[in-house]
C-alpha cells in the first residue's frame, strides 16, 4: 500500500477539486496530502513540492506530466434571478444585469468572459455588483440570487443537476481550458506519487476521457 507524505501545489480554484481529494484519501489511508493553495508560480524543485496541479501547460523541462482534462466557463445564474430580471438574449443585455464577477488573486486583472465573436471578443461594461479573487463566493453569490457569474463547469456540476443554477447564453459562450498534474522528470515515481496521478486523471473531472474530451458530445448552435 502506498504511504508517506505527498506535497502538491495546487490553484486557488483547486478547493473545488476537494470531492475528488477526499476521495483519494479514502481510498489511499496511508498517503498523507500536504496542500497548498496558491496562485503564485511555485518552483516545484526547490520548494521541494511532489507535484503541482495547474491549468497551463508544462513550460519547465525540469518537469513531466500528465493533462488531467478540459474544462469549460459558463454563465449562469440562478431560475430565481432569472424570473425577477429575465434571461438575457445576447451579450449586450448584459449589460442591464447585475454581473458576479472574479479578479484573479495574483494579476489584480478581471477573468475576461468568453463572449467571443468572429475574431474579436464582445467588449462590455459589466455592471459589477461583487467581485471576488476565488471561485467559491461567486457560487455561492450566484445560488443566492445575487446575478450571473462566469464559473467553470466542474465548479458548479452539482448546481446545474440539481437546477439551482441555469446556464445562459450558451451559444455565444466558447471556452476550454485544462488542468495538468506535473512533477520533477528525471528519476522513478514513488508509488505514493504515481497512484495519486492515476487517481486524479481519473476522478478530477468525471464525465471526461483522459484525454479531456468529453465522452458525451456536446454540440452548440453559433448564432
Amino acid at each position: 500500500m502506498p504511504r508517506g507524505k505527498l506535497r502538491v501545489s495546487l490553484p486557488v480554484a483547486g478547493m473545488l477539486m476537494m470531492p475528488a481529494l477526499n476521495a483519494f484519501m479514502r481510498a489511499y489511508p496511508e498517503v498523507q496530502l500536504d496542500l497548498e493553495f496558491t496562485d503564485r508560480l511555485v518552483d516545484v524543485i526547490y520548494e521541494g513540492f511532489d507535484a503541482v496541479i495547474r491549468s497551463s501547460a508544462m513550460t519547465d523541462s525540469r518537469l513531466t506530466g500528465r493533462r488531467l482534462g478540459e474544462f469549460h466557463l459558463m454563465l449562469v445564474a440562478s431560475p430565481d434571478y432569472l424570473a425577477r430580471h429575465g434571461t438575457p438574449r445576447t451579450p449586450e443585455d448584459l449589460t442591464k444585469h447585475a454581473c458576479l464577477l472574479h479578479r484573479f488573486a495574483n494579476s489584480g486583472k478581471f477573468e475576461r468572459w468568453p463572449l467571443p465573436r468572429g475574431d474579436e471578443g464582445i467588449d462590455l461594461t459589466l455592471h459589477a455588483v461583487a467581485i471576488a479573487n476565488s471561485i467559491e463566493p461567486l457560487v455561492s453569490m450566484a445560488e443566492q440570487n445575487l446575478g450571473i457569474a462566469c464559473l467553470p463547469d466542474f465548479a458548479i456540476r452539482a448546481q446545474l443537476s440539481e437546477g439551482k443554477l441555469k446556464p445562459v447564453l450558451e451559444q455565444y459562450v466558447e471556452h476550454t481550458g485544462s488542468f495538468h498534474l506535473l512533477w520533477p522528470s528525471g528519476r522513478s515515481v514513488a508509488p505514493k506519487l504515481r497512484v495519486f496521478v492515476d487517481f486524479m486523471s481519473a476522478h478530477l473531472l468525471p464525465g471526461r476521457s483522459a484525454d479531456g474530451t468529453t465522452r458525451r458530445a456536446r454540440s452548440k448552435k453559433r448564432s
